[in-house]
């Protein structure tokens, strides 16, 4: 049994940037990662970096190959490629930013707890080692949901948002089985590059936790983008054929059934936290439902030795969420024990689809149901002199504001640029500036962010 300072089971990001933390404070860290492939974790891998730069790659199609089937895959293949390059530099420096550290060494293998302070490692190369520390860290992220469809896990044609990536031949016709902000993500970047692409959502509301007003507004533009939505649909067989893959399907509104055929279908189905190999019971750790680990506010487990970071444990699975972890973790550790999960809010997300959907706060549908007195303010992004110079008219902005007391409570940006400008707003909701300064801010010109200025000025509703 090896006693080290700190034991880190996830190569991900909150946990090797407390690896790195630990490391410059003298702790011996012992970092465990089972994947060799995912040094790094999921944002630079398989996640967050690898699929903005395909959507990146998909925005240029159109103007490099005018509508030419060949170009397009070929333009595809070359995405994957470039994908694949900066993904594999990444991964190297990831990995060496801690293997190189005299105070960090990185195992290659599987961890798993044998007592509430100690793991087993089952090494890559053959062998066990056994660890132990006063602190241990689980940062092992989630995992694709597989829905239990028939023929789902025998066909050669199913894939995640993992494996889709590594698919080297753009699909003439692909069907995405999950109407989520993952699917839609996929469904904008392969339709950009020109697959025909067909979204089966099994709700009967288009994207349910946004307001109805956007919700129509972002389904609009994507189908005017040749993405096909077909709600209430659920898939209920998957299986191969000579030329691709068949799927049937029953409409659970209308009561009929049909079948749809493709060359390639994504699960786009959810994420579970990966906790399965983990042994959390020999370790005494609780988890909820869902497979996640149950924390409190400082990320500290049932076990006083353990704490979680990021996606297994639950909630929003964001890479910067997974990083404020790491910032409790340093402030409970080494600080004032001033942070603490409950005092991060708001924050912001986007998806990435063209344009880009930006959302924080409250929404107006759940201000209204939950009876606060609010205005309304909308803004569309045509009006935007930027979105001009852009070539970007689509989408809308709106906002919802206390009546009494012109705080900002909530925002949604469908426009372009959303991902940018989004975090102007979080600020000025955290700092608890009234929406008025936003109206009144001088930004530069043209500028999207200047938009928050008219979008303002608007009469509320």
């Amino acid at each position: 049994m090896k006693k080290v300072d700190a034991i880190i089971i996830g190569f991900g990001k909150g946990g090797k940037t407390l690896a790195a933390d630990l490391a410059k404070r003298g702790w011996k860290v012992a970092m465990i990662e089972r994947n060799d492939g995912m040094y790094g974790g999921t944002c630079i891998n398989i996640g967050c970096i690898p699929t903005k730069t395909l959507i990146h790659q998909a925005s240029e199609t159109a103007c490099l190959t005018h509508g030419d089937k060949d170009a397009e895959k070929r333009h595809y293949r070359e995405a994957i490629e470039k994908k694949n390059a900066l993904t594999a530099m990444l991964r190297d420096r990831n990995y060496h930013n801690l293997a190189d550290d005299p105070n960090i060494t990185v195992y290659h293998g599987e961890g798993r707890f044998i007592s509430t302070d100690a793991v087993s490692v089952a090494l890559a190369d053959g062998g066990t080692l056994e660890l132990t520390s006063k602190h241990i860290f689980i940062n092992t992220g989630a995992r694709s949901v597989i829905p239990p469809i028939e023929g789902v896990r025998e066909s050669r044609h199913v894939y995640t948002s993992t494996t889709i990536m590594q698919r080297e031949k753009l699909p003439d016709n692909l069907v995405i089985i999950g109407g989520g902000y993952i699917g839609l993500e996929f469904a904008a970047m392969f339709a950009a590059f020109g697959s025909r692409v067909t979204v089966l959502d099994n709700h009967s509301d288009f994207i349910p936790k946004e307001d109805r007003d956007i919700a129509v507004s972002v389904k609009a533009v994507m189908e005017k983008k040749g993405v096909e939505f077909r709600m209430n649909a659920r898939t209920e067989s998957i299986r191969d054929t000579e030329n691709g893959v068949r799927l049937s399907c029953h409409d659970t509104e209308e009561g009929y059934s049909y079948e749809i055929e493709a060359d390639a279908v994504l699960l786009a189905t959810g994420r579970r936290p990966e906790t399965t190999a983990l042994d959390l019971a020999a370790a005494k750790i609780e988890t909820d439902r869902r497979g996640a680990i149950v924390v409190d506010s400082r990320l500290k487990t049932s076990n006083p030795y353990v704490r979680a970071i990021g996606d297994v444990r639950g909630g929003p699975q964001f890479t910067y969420l997974s990083l404020d972890d790491y910032r409790i973790i340093r402030d409970d550790l080494f600080g004032n024990h001033d942070r603490n999960t409950d005092d991060r809010t708001p924050f912001a997300y986007t998806v990435f689809i063209d344009p880009p959907l930006s959302r924080t706060g409250t929404g107006e549908d759940e201000a209204r149901a939950m009876g606060m007195d609010i205005g309304v303010v909308r803004l569309p992004a045509a009006s935007v002199p930027r979105t001009r110079t852009l070539e970007a008219p689509d989408g809308l902005l709106k906002a919802v504001i206390d009546r009494k007391t012109g705080k900002i409570l909530g925002a949604t940006l469908f426009c372009a640029e959303s991902g940018e400008v989004i975090n102007l707003i979080v600020m000025a909701m955290k700092t608890g500036q009234p929406y008025t300064f936003l109206r009144d801010f001088i930004f530069t010109h043209p500028s999207m962010s200047e938009a928050l200025n008219d979008l303002m000025n608007q009469p509320m509703a």
